[in-house]
């Protein structure tokens, strides 16, 4: 696999998890009356956006990070 592509699934795979976790916090909270499916839906959609736009913008974070030597 390639490794930009393989960067970008993690990162996709890390957002969509994030957002699973912290809506369960939310449940657990009585916070959120939202059904499973649409919460792990929502959780799917995040992962696929997060990938998508780790996959776009990542080459050029890392240019930017480069040249402000950070």
């Amino acid at each position: 696999m390639d490794p930009r592509a393989k960067s970008a699934s993690l990162w996709g795979l890390v957002g969509g998890l994030t957002f699973l976790v912290l809506a369960q916090g939310a449940v657990a909270l009585d916070a959120l009356a939202v059904p499973l499916g649409a919460v792990v839906t929502i959780g799917l959609a995040v992962a696929v956006v997060t990938a998508a736009v780790t996959y776009r913008y990542e080459r050029r974070l890392l240019v930017w990070a480069r040249e402000h030597g950070r």
